[in-house]
């Protein structure tokens, strides 16, 4: 069994998605985020980072004590490993999905994040913060999109952990001002993966607290 601290947000989605794709049996541990449960001193013992999401492998590989992960990227390599799937075992398409991943973890995921705030969120319009971050985010666009433009999935051939990490923070791109008649190899991707079963029982879970 294992454990998803969880709150409805993007980074989690990733994680369900890979649990429901991996066939794992798992439980939603909630984490309330508008009442600040993340900063409480348990839930800091597994995430010391006090972000969403984390987890708990109750039932290890190594049959010890219980393992806790924290941080979305190293939780789906974690995940893959232990499934032994959605993670290239060959050079070139680990290289590949490993690159993706890093990819949204450090360009995308902060880039939408910072463009959805400022658009959103932001007590007062800050011109230069929008147009920063409309064009960033405009800009990863299309460089997912010309990756997309010769392989099925990011990594190749194969539907990977770099795929799942992506999906989430592309959903809500009409909130992100983005149209997908500019990136039509996005939409492909894009389309196929939300019609998978793992992806729409994933986000059925989400339906369950309210979003």
């Amino acid at each position: 069994m294992i454990d998803l601290y969880y709150w409805p947000t993007k980074n989690t989605h990733k994680i369900t998605m890979c649990l429901e794709e991996a066939g794992f049996a798992y439980r939603l541990v909630s984490v309330n985020l508008g009442s600040g449960e993340q900063h409480k001193a348990d839930f800091l013992k597994i995430s010391p980072n006090n972000r969403l999401p984390a987890i708990v492998d109750c039932e290890p590989a190594d049959g010890g004590e219980p393992v806790s992960v924290f941080e979305s990227g190293a939780i789906l390599m974690y995940l893959a490993e232990r499934a032994g799937r959605f993670l290239p075992a060959d050079l070139r398409g680990r290289k590949a999905a490993l690159e993706w991943l890093f990819w949204q973890v450090s360009g995308l995921g902060p880039a939408v994040g910072q463009h959805e705030h400022f658009c959103h969120y932001a007590s007062e319009r800050i011109d230069y913060a929008v147009e920063r971050f409309s064009t960033e985010t405009s800009r990863l666009y299309g460089v997912l999109d010309r990756r997309l433009a010769e392989r099925p999935y990011v990594a190749g051939d194969e539907y990977s952990i770099a795929d799942m990490a992506i999906y989430p923070w592309i959903v809500p791109w009409l909130d992100e001002k983005q149209c997908f008649d500019r990136y039509p190899h996005i939409r492909r991707w894009f389309e196929s993966i939300a019609a998978r079963p793992a992806t729409q029982a994933a986000y059925a879970r989400a339906e369950a607290f309210g979003s």
